[in-house]
């Protein structure tokens, strides 16, 4: 097996766990998203439940809902608070990912330009073994034309 042939094999299969570390960083990326979405979605409840409030407390409120408001509100709180510390997290496992993906990345350039020079190297030397083999032709052509005359 020419020495192009096995470096095509382990570039296709870098190649492979590139492929794979890349779907892997686009997935968690989707999990990010979907998480600061959620995170933006807590909030916005907050503040739409605040306004709420302030707008029936303008009106009078017992200190019975007020308590139960500001407990509701707590809970709120410690959600979001627990959805952004996940969110740090999971942007620890992006740059993780992203990182993975890009040495790999990085990796398969470097062993498809190795691949391209051993093959250029190939060609090469096929050309050289060509030409010496019709040199060669026509020198045995010429010996053998002086010997009929």
């Amino acid at each position: 097996m020419k020495k192009s042939d096995r470096l095509k094999l382990i570039v296709d299969l870098n190649a492979d766990q590139e492929k794979k570390a890349l779907e892997a960083f686009g997935r968690i990326q989707q999990k990010q998203i979907v998480l600061q979405e959620q995170i933006d979605g807590l909030k916005n409840y907050r503040l739409e439940t605040i306004a709420k409030f302030d707008l029936h407390c303008s009106t009078g409120a017992r200190i019975g809902q007020m308590l139960e408001f500001r407990s509701f509100i707590e809970k709120l709180d410690k959600a979001i608070q627990g959805q952004e510390q996940a969110l740090t997290q999971l942007e620890v496992e992006v740059s993780r990912a992203r990182h993975n993906w890009l040495n790999l990345h990085n990796r398969t350039e470097n062993l498809e330009k190795i691949s391209d020079k051993a093959l250029k190297m190939e060609s090469k030397e096929e050309d050289k073994r060509e030409q010496l083999e019709q040199d060669d032709r026509v020198s045995s052509g010429r010996r053998g034309g002086t010997r009929n005359a």
